[in-house]
């Protein structure tokens, strides 16, 4: 699969001037409430209403959707508010009802995302179909998979397709539910700049206090729109009620946010701006020469350690390794969440270097 030019042109065809926003709630639970929250979005910057009617939860026994009834009311929301209507699929035989009832756009989630099975079973599903398919990261940050999941309904003949970013699972605690990794979508952009990317802020955050500036940093990213979960009581919401905001909430929000330009013609602003690149270029360059002579110093270390006999990993000295470039990153303004991830990171590769001496 190559990038072209077309395959932005089902977005282009929306004639927006602001990103495409997809909202509604996470779960769809009463016809009632469906068609409430849709009428409060109608006049808004929302054109696609979205709810889950299939709920793959990660545990038995939570609410796992209303199934094929509520695609009606999705009908319904279509019949009486004008706005196109979205919802996931997991299977042939949920491509199939959705068809059936003319939903828009089908998005596959991140469960979905990691088999390539289940991902190829909905591909045969929609060959040659005309509907918008969009296809949710997988749960792990494994850029490959995702691809290969937009290849293999691209291989199916299915023309137009997205990505949607949702953040990424992990065990350690964050302040995010699903960690947003933006170097994973920014290099799918990268590669194929002209596919279109959508922003799940509701799934990273995981709360609704921080929904609007991971909107804001999606749409500095250059996103092509949002998939924001939107109820009229998120408190109530029989599923992730706390990433749910209300449809006056979102409203506002997307009042708030701000659009960047891409690029800006004048001249001093261009000359500035490659004058930074420059400098963030030479100190990431700097940055792994310094990586790389760290490095070094540990394979002395594991040399020394494999002649005395002892253990790679000594726990005290990387606790109080740790400590102190927590107090220093914060010096220098930097998170502690930020200088956990790297030093993890250099640790580990620090121990690889040494296993390698001892193992060798």
């Amino acid at each position: 699969m190559e990038n072209k030019k077309e395959m932005k042109n089902w977005l282009d065809n929306f004639k927006l001037n602001h990103p495409l926003v997809i909202a509604g709630p996470c779960s769809a639970e009463t016809e009632d409430q469906v068609l409430k929250i849709a009428h409060e979005l109608k006049n808004s910057d929302v054109s696609i209403f979205r709810a889950g009617i299939w709920k793959p939860r990660t545990r038995p026994g939570m609410f796992e959707g209303v199934g094929a009834i509520g695609l009606k009311w999705l009908q319904k929301v279509k019949e009486e508010t004008g706005l196109l209507i979205a919802t996931e699929v997991a299977n042939s035989n949920h491509v199939k009802l959705a068809l059936d009832h003319d939903v828009d756009i089908l998005w596959i989630g991140a469960r979905s995302t990691v088999s390539p099975f289940i991902i190829q079973e909905i591909a045969d599903a929609l060959e040659g179909t005309d509907k918008i398919v969009l296809v949710k990261n997988p749960v792990n940050p494994d850029l490959a998979l995702w691809l290969g999941g937009i290849e293999r309904l691209y291989s199916a003949n299915i023309k137009k397709l997205g990505v949607i970013h949702r953040g990424f699972s992990t065990y350690e605690k964050t302040t995010y539910r699903n960690n947003p990794e933006w170097q994973l979508p920014i290099e799918l952009q990268n590669r194929f700049p002209d596919l279109p990317l959508i922003c799940d802020p509701s799934h990273i955050a995981g709360r609704r206090d921080i929904l609007q500036d991971i909107s804001q940093t999606a749409l500095d990213l250059n996103f092509d729109g949002l998939m924001i979960e939107t109820h009229t009581n998120p408190d109530k919401a029989w599923s992730d009620a706390a990433q749910q905001i209300t449809p006056k909430v979102l409203i506002k929000m997307m009042e708030d946010l701000k659009m960047r330009k891409i690029t800006n013609e004048e001249l001093d602003y261009k000359n500035s701006l490659n004058t930074l690149r420059t400098q963030i270029d030479v100190i990431d360059h700097g940055l792994l020469d310094n990586l790389g002579k760290r490095m070094k110093v540990a394979i002395e270390i594991g040399n020394l350690k494999k002649k005395k006999n002892v253990a790679v990993l000594q726990t005290k000295r990387w606790n109080e390794i740790l400590g102190k470039m927590i107090l220093d990153g914060e010096e220098k303004g930097l998170s502690e969440e930020f200088i956990l991830r790297m030093f993890k990171a250099i640790h580990q590769e620090s121990i690889n270097h040494q296993k390698r001496v001892i193992n060798g």
